[in-house]
């Protein structure tokens, strides 16, 4: 009916040494199917355990399961349910990990690293949590890959939770980004021991650097002095123009010795026009490379590829109403939709498809026979 088996896939392999909170033979279904069920189901769109189980148990599906992937009995929803909170989340982590730098460039010179953190919002009303789960997440801009995260409770403890990360990343080379909540001076030292850049936006929380950068480019004879570049985007009734301005003349700013290699610093005027009516914000940087103008607007850009990540997450998925109470099963859940999320994107890129997300994942869930393409990497 589906031709025959896929060979054993490169991406379950990873998967096979996973540990389990206690121990498990497998019988029935192994923890692997259980990963593989749950990231099929997530390529097709579903929203949650209820509704992938319902779509692996419908006789269709179970025989694709079967003749495709080797899966012989789908387990039920509870039982499904009890394999993902067996899974160590650390555990699924490494393998994750591993998988994703498998299949990342070797070399990684030139790239954007995003860093970001997002909390899933619906366990801040869960009374077995102490507080919200914050997921901070690092993701290759240029590739939309997203290759390694950390869970923390809460995201007042997202900021040792990035320097943390960093130091646990391949780097070198790279230009790291991250939002104003991130801009400190320890993350910029665990850049640059990570043999990598930064640039970081500055805001209130660095009061003082945000308000010399902001006085230096408002004050109008350094303002024309800067190096300038600019770019305009327009999207049905929106018109975005953003407009970089950069300085690599830096003798002038108080405590520049705070902050490990500053070589420049810079800002992005954006101005918006929706429907007629216009908006601007200004927004402030500081980096450890000696940037142009047109570099700051393609990097600061690169920091929004982790959050549109975030955002498919919440659309496509709807994580922040996700009501399992098992921290496990969250943390898991996160990392397999993230996993389905980069394997969408490798189609896309592989395949040259300009179909949108939605449209994928509609067609793997009308035509199972698509999910293969999907799934290979």
């Amino acid at each position: 009916m589906y031709n025959r088996p896929m060979e054993k896939n490169i991406i379950t392999q990873y998967f096979e040494e996973i540990e389990t909170t206690r121990e498990y033979n497998g019988y029935f279904c192994s923890v692997v199917e259980a990963i593989t069920i749950v990231i099929l189901g997530s390529i097709c769109g579903l929203k949650n355990i209820s509704q992938i189980h319902q779509w692996a148990a419908s006789d269709r599906i179970s025989i694709f399961l079967k003749e495709k992937f080797g899966i012989e009995n789908v387990p039920c929803y509870y039982w499904l349910l009890c394999l993902l909170k067996l899974i160590k989340p650390e555990s699924l982590n490494r393998c994750f990990v591993q998988w994703a730098e498998d299949i990342l460039p070797e070399k990684r010179e030139g790239m954007t690293i995003a860093l970001d953190g997002k909390t899933i919002r619906s366990t801040g009303h869960m009374g077995s949590y102490e507080s919200p789960l914050h997921i901070v997440s690092a993701q290759v801009s240029e590739l939309g890959i997203t290759f390694a995260q950390k869970s923390v409770d809460g995201k007042s403890n997202e900021i040792p939770a990035v320097q943390e990360l960093i130091g646990q990343l391949e780097i070198g080379g790279c230009m790291v980004v991250a939002d104003a909540l991130n801009c400190q001076k320890k993350t910029a030292e665990a850049v640059i021991a990570g043999h990598a850049d930064y640039l970081l936006c500055a805001k209130d929380n660095q009061g003082t650097l945000k308000k010399d950068i902001e006085d230096y480019v408002q004050d109008e004879t350094f303002h024309e002095e800067m190096e300038k570049a600019g770019s305009t985007e327009k999207s049905r009734d929106k018109i975005e123009k953003r407009t970089a301005f950069v300085t690599n003349d830096i003798g002038w700013l108080a405590g520049r010795g705070d902050w490990k290699n500053l070589k420049s610093i810079g800002a992005i005027h954006t101005e918006f026009e929706v429907k007629g009516e216009q908006s601007s914000e200004w927004h402030y940087y500081i980096s450890s490379r000696r940037l142009s103008a047109k570099e700051l607007l393609y990097y600061a850009r690169g920091e929004w590829s982790a959050e549109t990540m975030h955002w498919l997450l919440d659309v496509h998925f709807r994580e922040d109403y996700c009501r399992v109470e098992d921290k496990n099963v969250q943390q898991n859940l996160n990392m397999l939709r993230k996993l389905a999320i980069n394997l969408i994107k490798t189609y896309k890129e592989r395949s040259a498809s300009k179909r949108a997300f939605s449209k994928i994942m509609f067609g793997c869930l009308l035509d199972p026979s698509c999910i293969c393409d999907v799934f290979q990497n």
